[in-house]
């Protein structure tokens, strides 16, 4: 069962509890570290500066440095203890356009569910944000710190991310020689633009490079040999208008071959 954290989204005098779960999994292929020699794995161990002895999850606790060597320690209790009713709350601070901010805000995106009660509340904020394509930006105490979170409408529910202080992004301004594409060149990659606009279908991409990595994986169990992967030809872009006339000609051949596909099975089921 996946794991719910409990709050309550607050604006004015609105006050909608809900629960947050978390929105992605980690479908990758994890590797061990071994060591060399005899393929034993590699441990990671915690242990005391002073004693040197090996510590459990339950032998530590939290330290604040204040001066070298000397350390305050504060339990998560205490650090609970402080937090008020509000900085336990999501708080709606204000509401912005949903295109104005930039990806590389969001960290990590939750689902966000009613809990009893909440249900028509959570409803009209949701399709109130949708109608104006708004998020609303909150604020909330997760951890130790505050959290920014903005609170993104869809069709058939809500998304929480946290988002990043803009403290924390690196400058994402460098420079470079900006060239000005001609009037035709800008035509023709908007054909190929268009050529290529399909609704986004998250179920029709896959990681298939893991799925290759999982192939490789069962040919090692099966002792088989690793067949190196044939030569790719790398495209090289020599003349821009001609590599754009050549991309669409090849996106409209891939349109042609499908719809006399399409054909072909329409009058197979006739």
């Amino acid at each position: 069962m996946p794991v719910a954290h409990h709050s309550v989204i607050s604006f004015g005098l609105v006050a909608i509890p809900v629960s947050l779960y978390t929105a992605t999994q980690d479908n990758d292929i994890h590797f061990n570290q071994l060591h060399k020699e005899d393929q034993s794995r590699v441990r990671y161990k915690k242990s005391c500066a002073h004693c040197g002895k090996e510590l459990k999850s339950e032998d530590i606790i939290k330290g604040y440095e204040y001066d070298k060597d000397h350390y305050i320690v504060v339990s998560d209790d205490e650090i609970e203890k402080i937090k008020t009713e509000k900085e336990k709350s999501i708080q709606i601070m204000h509401f912005a356009q949903l295109n104005q901010i930039s990806p590389v805000y969001y960290e990590k995106t939750y689902q966000a569910v009613p809990d009893k009660g909440g249900e028509k509340a959570f409803e009209l904020l949701r399709s109130a944000l949708m109608a104006e394509q708004k998020v609303a930006i909150g604020k909330t105490v997760m951890g130790t710190k505050d959290t920014l979170m903005a609170i993104i409408p869809r069709e058939n529910g809500v998304l929480i991310s946290t988002m990043f202080y803009q403290d924390d992004i690196k400058d994402l301004q460098k420079s470079y020689e900006i060239p000005e594409p001609t009037e035709q060149e800008l035509k023709m990659a908007q054909v190929l633009i268009n050529s290529m606009d399909t609704p986004f279908d998250p179920s029709q991409y896959k990681d298939e490079y893991q799925s290759k990595l999982k192939e490789l994986i069962e040919t090692k169990i099966a002792g088989k040999e690793v067949v190196a992967a044939g030569p790719e030809q790398a495209g090289k872009v020599i003349n821009l208008m001609d590599a754009l006339k050549a991309s669409i000609e090849k996106q409209n051949e891939g349109k042609e071959d499908k719809t006399a596909e399409e054909r072909a099975n329409q009058k197979k089921g006739a």
